[in-house]
């Protein structure tokens, strides 16, 4: 057992540095019979410094679950923010307040809780945080709630006033099962307007110290960073209200030292457009440190003599609100967090390097399970905005096309343009942004030629509608029938009768042949049509509809093609005749002979799957690598009711196997500008050899 001292034996040093040699270095140093802080010799602190438990979480990897006794989370864990209700100055009947709050939240399936700030007394205490008596209230409180929560598999962080030695400071207690994992001390303090905490409270020190408490050694700073030892995805960091309003925060310091959650214990007062402004700030926090930010606040039973206080509890993820309390209604907010997702966004990332400073990594380990009721709603067309039309991002985007190709005509002195027209969506947005870029160059719509390329699955309605949308517009248009020439060739190479795939891409390739001559004849450059859905899944004609001069499409998925198309529709109505029937005609490259009736006998979702699941997976596999079981389970959930799972199993299959088989035709596409988040350009967002051994997600895939 470790030897003790009362704080009037300090004077002594001589005798303080031999009762340290006899007891390993350490000394509990007491005050009215309490253990109040230890003292250290050199090579005490040195080996306490050098801790393997307190270092190296950062740099661990982190490897996907694999078993050993804990379910997969695939990156969920659910967390809340609660606002207990007050008792001003009386700790034990807050620490009652506090323990129902963590048993509710664990009866939710939470796992990790903040609670607000000097939520244990009450952050309008005022001058009785000067009075022994609080504090020694405090420590039987804290000991009672460490005592009541030893079985609840919950970690969970409270304010409360702390004084290691002579100073006290406002403080976060990190706790899990009846264990203080660390206090982490207040770095701000607000002491201008209706705030003066200067007068009561310390500015956390600089360095971390080890201390003991309530017969626990912890850590006493605000340079730790708690770590799942379990799933160390799971970083957290605390900080104390103030800290996130000042222009540089300690959350910050924390992200780049490894903290994927940020904890935020609060006491914000309620005055107007406050509420406005910290969600905004909660917001942008979590934006630039791709980073889960919980924000707890203080609201009932704080002094109203002055302030009022709303229990604004919100929960922000990679600048995104996913829960948030009604002001004054003492409910928490509960989310569950994608660490996964957050994990992602960094990686993506070089900017995470952490600051040099030495930082305390403090294990804990928590039994993080996939939660059976996910508190997460994934709408199913992740590239559209929910919601009615906006106008106001349909022309954004179809701005932004327009400038890429306005700039390159600019570049190479060019005032014509020819685009293949086939009365198809993705031939229809082409030709609306290049009609755009004409405008926004000043050039003449009649330099924009528009051609037509009839051949043998030619519908009469998309061929229809081409000519309507060419005359609406205003463009030059020619209309020039292949069939003969695809025939001559196809005889030329001896294929005979048979409707293969060298059938089909004889038709495509033929086209790209005639647009790009006629390009070279006239001084023109060709725009490509082709969409980012397709060349994700291969859905093109090498050399074929695959190439051009300049594609605009690029980085459109099918979905966002549709949603452009439509909204260019509702704002223009001199072509939303031919525009409408476009968006309501099925989907097809027409290279398959049409019907007796002169219809569309080739519908490319009949073959390659709905361009709305797989635009799903793009998003969410390009954006944030999600793997195939997080696909599926998300996918499931955004489709119910329209795709069973069966179903959205075979073309989350189809859609790996396309992927990964067809990087061949995505490494040497056209230029064209990236719009959105998710791209392909081999020069810009997506790197990856054509022959990628894609077995272990077809496994996943088929597997689940």
């Amino acid at each position: 057992m470790k030897k003790t001292k009362p704080i009037t034996e300090l004077r002594d040093t001589g005798k303080l540095e031999e009762d340290l040699s006899l007891n390993n270095g350490t000394l509990a140093i007491t005050k009215n019979g309490k253990v109040r802080f230890h003292v250290l010799s050199p090579e005490a602190y040195e080996e306490f410094q050098n801790k393997d438990q307190t270092r190296g979480f950062e740099e661990r990897i982190e490897p996907l679950p694999s078993g050993g006794g804990k379910s997969d989370c695939l990156g969920f864990v659910r967390m809340a923010a609660a606002t207990p209700f007050v008792n001003l100055g009386a700790p034990e009947k807050n620490a009652e307040n506090i323990v129902n709050e963590i048993r509710k939240a664990h009866e939710q399936g939470v796992s990790v809780l903040a609670l607000p700030e000097l939520c244990l007394t009450g952050y309008t205490c005022g001058d009785l945080f000067l009075d022994d008596e609080l504090l020694h209230s405090c420590d039987i409180a804290i000991a009672k709630i460490l005592d009541e929560t030893r079985e609840l598999p919950i970690l969970f962080v409270f304010g409360a006033p702390f004084r290691p030695v002579s100073r006290l400071y406002n403080c976060g207690f990190v706790c899990l099962k009846g264990k203080i994992l660390g206090i982490v001390p207040k770095a701000h303090l607000p002491n201008y307007s209706e705030f003066y905490e200067e007068r009561h409270f310390a500015i956390a020190p600089e360095n971390n110290v080890l201390v003991s408490y309530l017969g626990q050694e912890t850590t006493f700073g605000r340079k730790q960073v708690f770590v799942d030892s379990s799933y160390p995805r799971l970083k957290i960091g605390v900080e104390l209200c103030e800290d996130l309003w000042v222009p540089s925060s300690p959350s910050s310091i924390l992200a780049l030292h490894g903290a994927s959650v940020i904890l935020n214990l609060s006491s914000s007062n309620e005055i107007v457009g406050k509420a406005d402004y910290r969600r905004r700030l909660v917001s942008m926090a979590s934006a630039k440190e791709a980073a889960a930010y919980v924000y707890a606040d203080s609201g009932d039973g704080e002094s109203t003599s002055d302030l009022v206080f709303a229990g604004h509890n919100i929960i922000a993820e990679n600048g995104r609100i996913i829960a948030e309390s009604r002001l004054f209604s003492m409910k928490s907010a509960v989310a569950d967090i994608d660490l996964e997702l957050l994990s992602a966004e960094r990686k993506r990332m070089n900017s995470f390097v952490p600051t040099g400073e030495e930082f305390h990594y403090v294990p804990f380990d928590l039994e993080l399970r996939l939660p059976s009721n996910l508190l997460r709603k994934y709408g199913q067309s992740p590239f559209i905005p929910e919601g009615e039309m906006d106008f106001e991002r349909v022309n954004a985007i179809l701005d932004m096309q327009a400038e890429g190709l306005k700039n390159r005509l600019r570049a190479i002195h060019c005032t014509k343009a020819v685009i293949g027209l086939s009365g198809g969506l993705d031939s229809t947005l082409a030709l609306l942004v290049a009609h755009r870029a004409f405008k926004l160059a000043g050039l003449d719509p009649k330099g924009l030629l528009a051609i037509t390329l009839p051949c043998f699955g030619t519908s009469s309605r998309t061929h229809d509608n081409a000519v309507k949308l060419a005359k609406s517009l205003g463009v030059s248009f020619r209309e020039i029938n292949i069939a003969r020439s695809v025939e001559s060739h196809l005889k030329d190479i001896g294929h005979g009768s048979s409707l293969n795939v060298a059938f089909e891409n004889a038709q495509a390739r033929e086209r790209t042949q005639v647009l790009m001559d006629i390009a070279n004849d006239i001084g023109a450059i060709m725009v490509g049509t082709g969409d980012l859905s397709e060349l994700c899944l291969g859905w093109c004609t090498y050399n074929g509809d695959h190439m051009s001069m300049y594609g605009v499409n690029a980085s459109i998925p099918k979905t966002l093609v549709r949603y452009l198309v439509k909204g260019y529709s509702m704002m223009h109505k001199e072509c939303s005749e031919a525009l409408d029937d476009i968006l309501d005609t099925p989907i097809s490259p027409e290279l398959l002979p049409t019907d007796s009736n002169g219809q569309i006998a080739q519908k490319t979702e009949d073959k390659i799957g709905p361009y709305d699941l797989h635009d799903f997976f793009i998003f969410y596999y390009l954006r944030y690598r999600f793997r195939p079981a997080k696909l599926y389970l998300i996918a499931c959930l955004a489709f119910e009711g329209r795709f069973d799972k069966a179903t959205i199993k075979k073309w989350l299959v189809a859609f790996f196997r396309r992927y990964f088989a067809n990087q061949f035709k995505r490494n040497c596409l056209p230029d064209g500008a990236k719009v959105g988040t998710v791209a392909i350009s081999p020069r810009g967002d997506l790197r990856l050899p054509s022959d990628v051994d894609a077995d272990s997600y077809l496994r996943e895939a088929e597997s689940l």
